[in-house]
C-alpha cells in the first residue's frame, strides 16, 4: 500500500494529536513530509518530538511565509491545518489551489466572509475538505445519533443542550489568543462549533434562524473589580508576586511542554500564553444563550458557560414518541500542559430514554478510551488508517463545517444587533437553498 503524504501547518498544542498519530499508530499507511509554523522554536520542538519519540528522520521546516514552497517541494496528498482560527481559510484555500486535499481542525473558519471564500474554493478546485469533529465519534454521542435514527422518540421537535466549561479548561480560553474575538470568533464559534455540529449530526438537519444573548459576566478586570478584587497582573511569568494566590494563574515554568511550546517560543513571535483572565483586553463572552430553528422544524435552546465548578454537558431530546436525556461529566485539564490524553476524557456518562407511554430505561453505551470520550482514536483511524464502514456517516465535510460555524456566526450577529438572524443570509451555499 502506498503511503499517503501529509504536511501540517500550525504546531500548537492541538497539532500534536495529528502528527503523533501519523508517526506512530498509522506509520504503515501515512507519512509526514513537512512542517510549517510562524514560530521557529515550536517547529524545532515538533521535529525533536518526532525524531526522539518516534524515530523519524528530521523533517524540512518552513516558516509561515514558505507555506506554498513547502507544498511545491514536498508534494503532499493532504495538508493538515491546525493553525490559529483566523488563518485557517488562508491555508485551506491555498492548499486546494495547489492540488491538495485538506484536513482542518475545527472551527473551519471564524466569520462569514472567510467561510464563503472556502466554499467558493472547494467548488472551484474540486478538492475535498474534511473538518475534524471528534465529538461525533465519542460512543455516547454516536449512541444518541443511533437512537434518533432508530425512531426511539419519533420526530424530534425540541432539543435543550447545556454545556458547561470549568474554571480550569474554561478559564484557559481567556488566557490565550482565543480571548480576542478577531482570532477565534468567540466561544460561540471556536468552542460551540462542536456542539452545533452535534445537533446537526444528531438530527440530520441544518439551522435556518438564530437568536442569541451573550456577555462577559465573570472574566475581565471590570467583573473582578465588582467582586472586590484589587490586585491585578498582566501575566504570570515575571509577575509571580502579583499572581501569587490567584487560583486562575497559569505557571508555565516547571512544565516542560508549556515551556517548550510557549515560554521559550515567545522570542519568535511575542505570543503570551499565561495572561491574566482578569485583564482588560478580553472581547469574547463567557455567558451565552442561543435559540435555533432548524430546516426540519426542530427547535434548540442552547447555553454555554465558561466558569462552572465542573465540566460536561446535558442534552434533552424531546420527540413525538418520548424523550432522551444524556448527561456527561468530563475530566479537568489545561490545554498544552502535556496532559492531552485527558482532553475531554469522560468521567461519567448516562443516557436515559423516557417513552411516551412506558417505563424509562437506561441505554448501554459502548466504552471508549482516551481523549474526547474515545472519539479521537476512532477519528484518527478514520482519517489515517483503514476506515471501517460507518452507518452513522460521522466524517464531516466542508458543508458540515460551514453549517456548524454559521450557527455561531449568526449568534454573534444576533448578540450585536438584538435581532434574529437568517443563517442562509450569511453565505451563498451551493446545494442548500431556502
Amino acid at each position: 500500500m502506498k503511503k499517503k503524504r501529509y504536511v501540517q501547518v500550525g504546531l500548537g498544542s492541538r497539532a500534536r494529536m495529528f502528527y503523533n498519530a501519523i508517526a506512530d499508530t498509522y506509520k504503515e499507511t501515512s507519512e509526514l513530509v513537512g512542517l510549517c509554523d510562524i514560530n521557529r522554536t515550536r517547529l524545532e520542538y515538533a521535529n525533536e518530538v518526532l525524531v526522539k519519540e518516534y524515530g523519524y528522520k528530521p523533517l524540512p521546516l518552513y516558516g509561515a511565509d514558505e507555506f506554498e514552497k513547502m507544498i511545491l517541494e514536498t508534494k503532499p496528498d493532504y495538508v493538515i491545518v491546525t493553525s490559529i482560527d483566523r488563518t485557517h481559510h488562508k491555508y485551506i484555500i491555498k492548499a486546494m489551489e495547489l492540488g491538495c486535499d485538506v484536513i482542518s481542525e475545527k472551527p473551519m473558519t471564524m466569520d462569514a466572509a472567510k467561510c464563503q471564500e472556502i466554499l467558493d474554493a472547494t467548488e472551484r478546485t474540486g478538492k475535498s475538505l474534511r473538518v475534524t469533529f471528534n465529538y461525533r465519534y465519542a460512543p455516547h454521542n454516536t449512541k444518541l445519533r443511533e437512537l434518533i435514527m432508530n425512531d426511539t422518540v419519533g420526530k424530534v421537535t425540541q432539543v435543550h443542550f447545556e454545556w458547561i466549561l470549568n474554571t480550569s479548561h474554561g478559564a484557559d480560553y481567556f488566557r490565550r489568543w482565543h480571548r480576542d474575538k478577531r482570532n477565534s470568533g468567540g466561544l460561540l464559534v471556536h468552542k460551540s462549533t462542536h456542539h452545533f455540529d452535534l445537533v446537526n449530526f444528531w438530527l440530520g438537519t441544518y439551522p435556518t434562524r438564530v437568536f442569541a444573548l451573550g456577555d462577559l459576566k465573570f472574566y475581565g478586570r471590570e467583573n473582578a473589580e465588582e467582586r472586590g478584587v484589587t490586585k491585578f497582573y498582566s501575566r504570570v511569568n515575571g509577575q509571580e508576586h502579583l499572581a501569587d494566590g490567584d487560583p486562575f494563574a497559569l505557571t508555565m515554568k516547571g512544565n516542560e511542554n508549556l515551556e517548550r511550546l510557549y515560554l521559550n517560543a515567545e522570542k519568535d513571535d511575542g505570543y503570551i500564553r499565561d495572561q491574566s483572565v482578569f485583564g482588560d483586553n478580553i472581547s469574547i463572552e463567557d455567558t451565552m444563550n442561543v435559540l435555533v430553528q432548524y430546516k426540519n422544524g426542530a427547535q434548540l435552546s442552547y447555553s454555554l458557560n465558561a466558569y462552572s465548578p465542573y465540566e460536561g454537558f446535558r442534552v434533552f431530546v424531546t420527540g413525538t414518541k418520548g424523550r432522551i436525556e444524556m448527561e456527561v461529566v468530563e475530566a479537568v485539564y489545561i490545554n498544552g500542559s502535556g496532559a492531552s490524553k485527558n482532553e475531554g476524557v469522560v468521567n461519567s456518562k448516562k443516557i436515559t430514554v423516557f417513552p411516551m407511554h412506558g417505563d424509562p430505561y437506561e441505554v448501554e453505551i459502548p466504552e471508549g478510551t482516551g481523549a474526547h470520550g474515545g472519539g479521537d482514536a476512532v477519528l484518527l483511524n478514520d482519517m489515517f488508517g483503514v476506515p471501517e464502514y460507518d452507518p452513522f456517516h460521522r466524517a464531516a465535510s466542508h458543508i458540515d463545517g460551514a453549517m456548524s460555524i454559521l450557527t455561531g456566526i449568526a449568534a454573534n450577529k444576533s448578540i450585536a444587533s438584538g435581532l434574529p438572524v437568517d443563517v442562509l443570509s450569511l453565505v451563498d451555499l451551493p446545494g442548500y437553498r431556502r
